[in-house]
Protein backbone atom coordinates (compact mmCIF):
# COMPACT_ATOMS: atom_id res chain seq x y z
CA UNK A 1 0.00 0.00 0.00
CA UNK A 2 1.33 3.85 -1.03
CA UNK A 3 2.41 5.69 1.90
CA UNK A 4 2.69 9.63 1.77
CA UNK A 5 6.35 10.49 1.23
CA UNK A 6 5.91 13.44 4.52
CA UNK A 7 6.25 11.27 7.74
CA UNK A 8 4.12 13.72 10.31
CA UNK A 9 3.16 13.57 14.18
CA UNK A 10 1.13 10.22 14.95
CA UNK A 11 1.87 8.78 11.82
CA UNK A 12 1.45 4.89 11.59
CA UNK A 13 3.56 2.62 9.15
CA UNK A 14 2.71 -0.76 8.66
CA UNK A 15 2.85 -3.57 6.80
CA UNK A 16 0.56 -5.68 4.28
CA UNK A 17 1.05 -8.96 6.65
CA UNK A 18 -0.03 -6.61 10.19
CA UNK A 19 -2.57 -5.06 8.51
CA UNK A 20 -3.83 -8.96 7.55
CA UNK A 21 -3.44 -10.06 10.86
CA UNK A 22 -5.39 -6.87 12.39
CA UNK A 23 -8.37 -7.62 9.75
CA UNK A 24 -8.40 -11.20 11.39
CA UNK A 25 -8.07 -10.52 15.03
CA UNK A 26 -11.00 -8.13 14.59
CA UNK A 27 -13.18 -10.82 13.19
CA UNK A 28 -11.58 -14.74 15.27
CA UNK A 29 -9.92 -12.82 18.34
CA UNK A 30 -11.51 -12.45 21.79
CA UNK A 31 -12.49 -9.70 24.67
CA UNK A 32 -10.49 -6.82 24.41
CA UNK A 33 -7.67 -8.12 22.04
CA UNK A 34 -10.53 -8.42 19.01
CA UNK A 35 -12.17 -5.16 20.16
CA UNK A 36 -8.69 -3.16 20.20
CA UNK A 37 -7.95 -4.79 16.41
CA UNK A 38 -11.85 -3.53 15.41
CA UNK A 39 -10.58 -0.18 16.44
CA UNK A 40 -7.26 -0.27 14.68
CA UNK A 41 -8.76 -1.45 11.75
CA UNK A 42 -11.35 1.22 11.43
CA UNK A 43 -8.48 3.34 11.80
CA UNK A 44 -6.81 2.54 8.94
CA UNK A 45 -9.29 2.29 6.88
CA UNK A 46 -10.54 5.97 7.33
CA UNK A 47 -6.41 7.32 6.58
CA UNK A 48 -6.84 5.05 3.46
CA UNK A 49 -9.79 6.51 2.58
CA UNK A 50 -8.11 9.90 2.82
CA UNK A 51 -5.45 8.68 0.91
CA UNK A 52 -7.34 8.15 -2.18
CA UNK A 53 -9.45 5.35 -3.57
CA UNK A 54 -6.38 3.20 -5.17
CA UNK A 55 -5.25 3.17 -1.33
CA UNK A 56 -8.50 2.82 0.33
CA UNK A 57 -9.52 -0.42 -2.47
CA UNK A 58 -6.39 -2.03 -2.02
CA UNK A 59 -6.41 -1.87 2.21
CA UNK A 60 -10.05 -3.33 1.93
CA UNK A 61 -8.46 -6.19 -0.23
CA UNK A 62 -5.90 -6.83 2.62
CA UNK A 63 -7.91 -7.05 5.08
CA UNK A 64 -10.50 -9.44 3.60
CA UNK A 65 -7.65 -11.46 2.79
CA UNK A 66 -6.75 -11.27 6.19
CA UNK A 67 -9.80 -11.93 7.87
CA UNK A 68 -10.34 -15.27 5.19
CA UNK A 69 -7.35 -16.56 6.99
CA UNK A 70 -7.84 -20.17 8.66
CA UNK A 71 -11.95 -19.65 8.12
CA UNK A 72 -11.81 -22.90 5.74
CA UNK A 73 -11.43 -26.70 6.57
CA UNK A 74 -9.47 -28.27 3.50
CA UNK A 75 -12.49 -31.01 3.61
CA UNK A 76 -15.06 -28.34 2.32
CA UNK A 77 -13.93 -28.15 -0.74
CA UNK A 78 -16.25 -31.43 -2.27
CA UNK A 79 -17.79 -31.49 -5.39
CA UNK A 80 -15.68 -28.71 -6.67
CA UNK A 81 -15.74 -28.62 -10.73
CA UNK A 82 -12.90 -26.77 -12.19
CA UNK A 83 -11.75 -26.29 -15.97
CA UNK A 84 -8.00 -27.09 -17.07
CA UNK A 85 -7.80 -27.00 -20.45
CA UNK A 86 -11.42 -27.41 -21.91
CA UNK A 87 -11.49 -29.98 -19.97
CA UNK A 88 -14.10 -30.53 -16.50
CA UNK A 89 -11.97 -32.23 -13.51
CA UNK A 90 -13.92 -32.74 -10.27
CA UNK A 91 -12.20 -32.58 -7.13
CA UNK A 92 -12.93 -33.32 -3.89
CA UNK A 93 -10.61 -32.84 -1.07
CA UNK A 94 -9.82 -35.08 2.31
CA UNK A 95 -7.26 -33.45 3.76
CA UNK A 96 -3.45 -31.58 4.54
CA UNK A 97 -0.85 -29.86 6.53
CA UNK A 98 2.25 -27.89 5.88
CA UNK A 99 5.40 -28.24 7.42
CA UNK A 100 8.89 -26.67 7.63
CA UNK A 101 11.76 -28.35 4.93
CA UNK A 102 15.54 -27.00 4.50
CA UNK A 103 16.83 -26.61 0.97
CA UNK A 104 19.46 -25.98 -0.93
CA UNK A 105 21.71 -23.43 0.59
CA UNK A 106 20.04 -23.80 3.81
CA UNK A 107 16.92 -22.02 2.45
CA UNK A 108 13.41 -22.98 4.76
CA UNK A 109 11.02 -24.38 2.61
CA UNK A 110 7.04 -24.63 3.21
CA UNK A 111 5.81 -28.01 2.10
CA UNK A 112 1.77 -28.16 1.51
CA UNK A 113 0.66 -31.32 1.64
CA UNK A 114 -2.61 -32.22 0.48
CA UNK A 115 -4.71 -35.26 0.24
CA UNK A 116 -7.21 -35.26 -2.87
CA UNK A 117 -9.46 -37.28 -5.15
CA UNK A 118 -9.45 -35.42 -8.60
CA UNK A 119 -11.33 -37.50 -11.44
CA UNK A 120 -11.55 -40.37 -9.26
CA UNK A 121 -7.75 -40.74 -8.78
CA UNK A 122 -6.70 -40.22 -4.92
CA UNK A 123 -3.42 -39.77 -4.04
CA UNK A 124 -1.43 -37.10 -1.66
CA UNK A 125 -0.46 -33.83 -3.84
CA UNK A 126 3.09 -31.88 -2.62
CA UNK A 127 3.90 -28.24 -3.03
CA UNK A 128 7.13 -26.46 -2.07
CA UNK A 129 7.53 -22.75 -1.20
CA UNK A 130 10.53 -21.17 -1.29
CA UNK A 131 11.85 -17.04 -1.53
CA UNK A 132 13.57 -16.63 -4.76
CA UNK A 133 14.41 -13.09 -6.76
CA UNK A 134 15.80 -9.88 -5.51
CA UNK A 135 12.08 -9.28 -4.37
CA UNK A 136 12.09 -12.20 -1.81
CA UNK A 137 8.99 -13.37 -3.36
CA UNK A 138 7.40 -16.32 -2.29
CA UNK A 139 7.25 -19.10 -5.59
CA UNK A 140 6.02 -22.84 -5.03
CA UNK A 141 6.52 -25.57 -7.35
CA UNK A 142 5.04 -29.07 -7.85
CA UNK A 143 6.14 -31.69 -10.30
CA UNK A 144 3.52 -34.02 -11.90
CA UNK A 145 4.30 -37.83 -11.43
CA UNK A 146 5.05 -39.92 -14.62
CA UNK A 147 3.95 -43.08 -12.83
CA UNK A 148 0.27 -41.27 -11.77
CA UNK A 149 -2.72 -42.28 -14.00
CA UNK A 150 -2.56 -41.13 -17.63
CA UNK A 151 1.03 -40.13 -17.34
CA UNK A 152 2.51 -36.63 -16.60
CA UNK A 153 0.60 -34.51 -18.61
CA UNK A 154 -2.85 -36.28 -16.82
CA UNK A 155 -1.07 -35.93 -13.44
CA UNK A 156 -0.37 -32.16 -14.19
CA UNK A 157 -4.11 -31.55 -15.28
CA UNK A 158 -5.30 -33.14 -11.93
CA UNK A 159 -2.62 -30.64 -9.87
CA UNK A 160 -3.48 -27.96 -11.72
CA UNK A 161 -7.09 -28.02 -11.08
CA UNK A 162 -6.87 -28.97 -7.37
CA UNK A 163 -4.99 -25.93 -6.70
CA UNK A 164 -7.44 -23.79 -8.72
CA UNK A 165 -9.99 -25.61 -6.77
CA UNK A 166 -8.14 -24.56 -3.46
CA UNK A 167 -7.25 -20.96 -4.22
CA UNK A 168 -9.62 -19.92 -7.16
CA UNK A 169 -6.47 -18.82 -9.09
CA UNK A 170 -5.20 -20.94 -11.71
CA UNK A 171 -1.49 -21.90 -11.62
CA UNK A 172 1.36 -21.98 -14.41
CA UNK A 173 1.86 -25.09 -15.58
CA UNK A 174 5.40 -25.48 -17.56
CA UNK A 175 6.89 -28.53 -19.55
CA UNK A 176 10.49 -29.12 -18.92
CA UNK A 177 13.13 -30.23 -21.72
CA UNK A 178 13.51 -33.01 -19.43
CA UNK A 179 10.00 -33.56 -20.24
CA UNK A 180 8.68 -33.07 -16.36
CA UNK A 181 5.65 -30.80 -16.00
CA UNK A 182 6.11 -28.48 -13.16
CA UNK A 183 3.11 -26.38 -11.70
CA UNK A 184 4.29 -23.02 -10.42
CA UNK A 185 2.37 -21.25 -7.83
CA UNK A 186 2.83 -17.40 -6.33
CA UNK A 187 1.75 -15.24 -3.28
CA UNK A 188 -1.91 -15.49 -4.91
CA UNK A 189 -2.02 -18.99 -4.45
CA UNK A 190 -0.32 -19.40 -1.12
CA UNK A 191 -3.00 -16.14 0.46
CA UNK A 192 -5.73 -18.73 -0.89
CA UNK A 193 -4.05 -21.65 0.75
CA UNK A 194 -4.15 -19.73 4.02
CA UNK A 195 -7.52 -19.36 4.11
CA UNK A 196 -7.84 -23.25 5.05
CA UNK A 197 -7.30 -23.28 9.46
CA UNK A 198 -5.41 -26.87 8.67
CA UNK A 199 -2.51 -24.62 6.60
CA UNK A 200 -2.91 -20.97 8.10
CA UNK A 201 -0.59 -21.55 11.20
CA UNK A 202 2.33 -22.58 9.09
CA UNK A 203 1.78 -20.25 6.29
CA UNK A 204 2.16 -17.33 8.87
CA UNK A 205 4.96 -18.36 10.38
CA UNK A 206 6.63 -19.72 7.33
CA UNK A 207 5.64 -15.72 5.91
CA UNK A 208 6.71 -14.31 8.71
CA UNK A 209 10.53 -16.08 9.43
CA UNK A 210 11.42 -15.96 5.67
CA UNK A 211 10.59 -12.39 5.02
CA UNK A 212 13.39 -10.88 6.93
CA UNK A 213 15.19 -11.98 3.74
CA UNK A 214 17.98 -14.18 5.21
CA UNK A 215 16.83 -16.98 3.31
CA UNK A 216 16.33 -14.61 0.13
CA UNK A 217 19.00 -15.54 -2.75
Amino acid sequence: MRMPEGVGTGYVSILKEGLAYAAWLSVHGSGDQQRLAAEFVEYILERARKEGEEVYEKAKEVMARGRAVGSLRLADVRGVEVDVGGKKHAVDVVGGGARFDKGRGGKTLLRIAITAEVDGVRREYVMAFSRRGSDNAAVGYAVARADAPGGREADAERLAALVEALTGKRPRVHRMKNGEMVIVCGREHLDGLARYAELADAIARWLEETGRRQDAG
